[in-house]
């Protein structure tokens, strides 16, 4: 197949679009700068030039291939509403395209605030009363609802690998400028995790296999105590470890500490049992040890 990638350069898309490639199908990449169109085109990858707020380049993207995988999201926390906006139109617009169609695409979403200390299974919906700033989900159930063949791809708050420029790096860097690694009270929430690689494979299975309207989790960790990523910091760093409280906490997290206080625990038993997954590559703090996340800065 020929398959459209949205955020094809991406970490978790560059991912995807080799999986593609060392897969057999050929991959349509979506570049917004002439870097991106250089590092496609280098990997054999036909290149459309634009951005999630080019819906006409959507279009035709979409028109010309069989299928699409949108893991695009310019994640700038200072403009959650804008971009969760932007990329409303943009699933809207590939939608129009795939009416009346039997090609599927592939929504990502996250499984950061699907549920809050209970597991998340692939059935469990959203909390509709979170006013969240983006919401691909919604927009994935609208083009369901006018038949067009739409999967979801859930992703956990960490998705590890060489190369991860995501909420670990982030802990990382609030570290180093404290002084100390930190966790909320007792740090037994629970953050699950996936390695990018692993998550790349999911994304291709559940294209050539995957049943429209069905939500699937990307997760090789179903749960990591808070706690011990905070440790693991604490030791490669050479940094003192302590629990934060009360105001405490928002001085050391600042506006990462609705994150760092997430505890969202998720499966992927009925994800490995439908479409035959299962996580090969290793886990979150193992690949702390060996992918670069502490070289100096």
């Amino acid at each position: 197949m020929r398959i459209f990638v949205t955020g094809a350069t991406g970490f978790v898309g560059s991912a995807v679009v080799s999986e593609l490639i060392q897969s057999g199908h050929s991959v349509l990449g979506l570049a917004r700068s002439d870097a991106s169109a250089s590092m496609l085109a280098a990997q054999g990858v036909d290149v459309l030039r634009g951005s999630l707020e080019d819906t006409e380049a959507l279009r035709r993207g979409v028109e010309s291939t069989d299928g699409v995988i949108h893991t695009a999201f310019n994640h700038n926390f200072s403009k959650m509403v804008e971009n969760g906006e932007v990329e409303r139109k943009a699933i809207a617009a590939m939608g129009e395209v795939l009416q009346g169609t039997a090609r599927p695409i592939m929504i990502t979403s996250g499984l950061a605030m699907v549920s809050q200390g209970e597991l998340a299974v692939e059935q469990t919906t959203t909390n509709s009363a979170l006013a969240l700033p983006r919401t691909p989900e919604i927009s994935a159930a609208l083009l369901s609802e006018l038949g067009v063949y739409t999967m979801v791809l859930r992703l956990p708050p960490t998705v590890h690998g060489q190369g991860d420029h995501g909420f670990v790096p982030i802990l990382i860097q609030l570290a180093r400028e404290k002084g100390v690694a930190a966790f909320i009270e007792n740090g037994n929430n629970r953050w699950p995790a996936v390695h990018r690689l692993d998550a790349a494979h999911l994304y291709r299975l559940a294209l050539e296999k995957g049943t429209p309207g069905a939500i699937y989790h990307a997760v090789g960790e179903e749960g990591i105590p808070f706690r011990e990523i905070a440790g693991m910091i604490g030791r490669h760093l050479n940094l003192p470890v302590r629990s934060l409280q009360g105001e405490a906490v928002s001085e050391y997290f600042g506006w990462f500490s609705l994150f760092a206080g997430i505890d969202s625990p998720a499966s992927s038993v009925w994800t490995q049992r439908e479409l035959g997954w299962n996580a090969k590559q290793i886990g979150l703090l193992a690949d702390m040890e060996q992918s670069g996340y502490f070289s100096a800065k």
